[in-house]
């Protein structure tokens, strides 16, 4: 069974976030961001913080327009979204399909990304999404080759 994904974005600054994240409706979630480490680039130089210092939680709206509408540099992302008003906080795979939790997105070391969804339909208009993207080493993540045992890059 398909779990999920894993697939490289290019190691620049840009608007990958919105545009891995681009088939689905960001704004129907609340957001968990855990371990995070990535810089909005503001003319040119590098700025402040994508997501605010200890902001752990982000309405999908306001999560939508920071992706969207900044360019930035991912070191490090660990987000999780939950239907609105079921925000909790998971660490497995198997936490991950007793939760709320419909979709985990981790990016690490710049470039790797790894996705968990629970809607199947989704998971596919996501692996399209990420082929007409360009991003590469596309592969999906299934019960037999998943060897993840957390799902987070920290």
């Amino acid at each position: 069974m398909k779990r999920g994904m894993t697939f490289t974005i290019p190691n620049e600054y840009g608007v990958f976030l919105g545009e891995v994240l681009k088939p689905i409706d960001i704004t129907k979630f609340s957001w968990r961001i855990d371990t995070e480490d990535s810089n909005i680039l503001v003319d040119g130089e590098k700025d402040e913080e994508l997501f605010p210092e200890g902001k752990t939680e982000m309405d999908g709206i306001k999560l939508k327009h920071l992706i969207e509408n900044k360019t930035y540099y991912m070191i490090f992302a660990d987000l999780q979204a939950y239907p609105k008003g079921t925000l909790s906080h998971i660490k497995t795979y198997e936490e991950f399909i007793e939760s709320q939790c419909e979709l985990v997105l981790l990016v690490a070391d710049c470039s790797y990304v790894t996705i968990y969804c629970k809607n199947k339909g989704t998971l596919e208009w996501l692996y399209k999404n990420a082929v007409e993207c360009g991003f590469e080493d596309l592969t999906y993540i299934t019960d037999e080759n998943d060897a993840r045992t957390r799902l987070s890059v920290s």
